[in-house]
């Protein structure tokens, strides 16, 4: 059984025959994923400097079944042309977790975006207490809504990364 509190994780990736700082640049832009996402409407940096690890910023999102909301993330991981990480909630705890990931390869440059939900408090948390026997199946809903806005990113990252390789 997949359970929230275990920490389940979804994951897409994406080859980009693009430069890997043509790609760093775009998903070290928090503001990159709004242009592609059908749920995280807007971002703003909440501490100067931008991505560090250690900055905050606010997201606001919007479901339909949900309705809107704003959350606060901290940057866990930066690594250039590597690793890009951001934690919602309690970083030992989270409510999630994102990643990018770039690798090189000799056709250019493997994105992976991973999401982490859970363990600590978040949105689900009530439809799970409330439909405990329905925990899977929440959880397996969510983690698909998230790969979907997943690949929609993965996809527009790839466009405009090769956008910017073409003659």
């Amino acid at each position: 059984m997949t359970r929230y509190a275990d920490g389940p994780t979804t994951e897409a990736a994406i080859v980009i025959h693009a430069p890997i700082e043509h790609v760093w640049r775009l998903v070290s832009d928090i503001t990159t994923p709004v242009q592609f996402s059908e749920e995280l409407q807007g971002v703003e940096w909440l501490d100067d400097g931008g991505p560090a690890v250690g900055a905050r910023f606010r997201g606001i999102n919007a479901h339909g079944k949900v309705g809107k909301w704003e959350s606060t993330s901290m940057v866990t991981r930066y690594e250039p042309e590597a690793v890009f990480e951001w934690t919602l909630g309690d970083t030992d705890h989270p409510a999630a977790r994102w990643r990018f990931g770039l690798e090189p390869t000799d056709a250019g440059v493997t994105l992976t975006f991973l999401a982490q939900i859970g363990p600590g408090r978040s949105g689900l948390s009530p439809a799970i207490e409330a439909m405990p026997d329905k925990e899977e199946r929440i959880v397996a809903r969510r983690l698909a809504e998230h790969r979907a806005n997943m690949v929609r990113t993965i996809e527009g990252i790839k466009a405009l990364a090769e956008a910017q390789v073409r003659p």
